[in-house]
């Protein structure tokens, strides 16, 4: 599904310097995945969590994020700005419960509280350092793609926002993989 979502997107993109820059993170997260899947095998619910950021961010790159047609959400919510980059970040912290299935399964973390710890700032540290990337990448590239890439909107609280965003994912996913843990524990339903 995903190289048919990137065939199509990698057609007339609004901006093809964006379009490469916005995929690069996520051809590479993709292929991590792929290589290591032998090695590795993640839980469904990893897999699918994940790939919500992959789809996202694809997408988000075709169009650039402001440009998404997601106006119906702005105007159902009063909102001044499209938050599809908002979404899309808030799903980048879904990548903890994948952190925190590899931590716990490894047992590289037996303390429940440092299982749901170590993921949501691994994420926020994730966040900032591409955060930082993409103003390197606005400040070396053509001015227009430099801000389409930003995707700021005019807001000068964008950087932090998305940070945030991205942990409050963190903090969601976390929390749903040791919920699902507890309950798996507990004669549940596995992870």
């Amino acid at each position: 599904m995903y190289l048919a979502l990137f065939t199509v997107c990698a057609i007339r993109p609004f901006d093809r310097e964006v379009w490469v820059a916005e995929n690069i993170p996520i051809v590479l997260i993709v292929a991590i995945l792929v290589l290591t899947f032998r090695w590795f095998r993640f839980s469904n619910t990893a897999y699918l969590m994940m790939a919500v950021l992959v789809f996202l961010h694809t997408i988000g790159g075709h169009f650039t994020f402001e440009r998404v047609p997601f106006q119906w959400v702005s105007d159902t919510f009063g909102f001044e700005r499209n938050h599809f980059d908002r979404m899309a970040h808030f799903s980048v912290g879904f990548y903890a419960f994948a952190f925190a299935e590899l931590l716990d399964r490894r047992r590289f973390v037996e303390a429940r509280w440092l299982l749901f710890l170590v993921p949501v700032m691994g994420i926020f540290t994730v966040a900032a350092v591409y955060e930082i990337i993409e103003w390197i990448f606005a400040v070396l590239s053509d001015p227009s793609a430099g801000a389409a890439f930003l995707g700021s909107q005019g807001d000068p609280w964008d950087a932090q926002k998305d940070m945030l965003a991205d942990g409050f994912g963190a903090i969601a996913a976390s929390a749903l993989y040791l919920l699902l843990r507890l309950r798996g524990a507990s004669g549940g339903l596995p992870v």
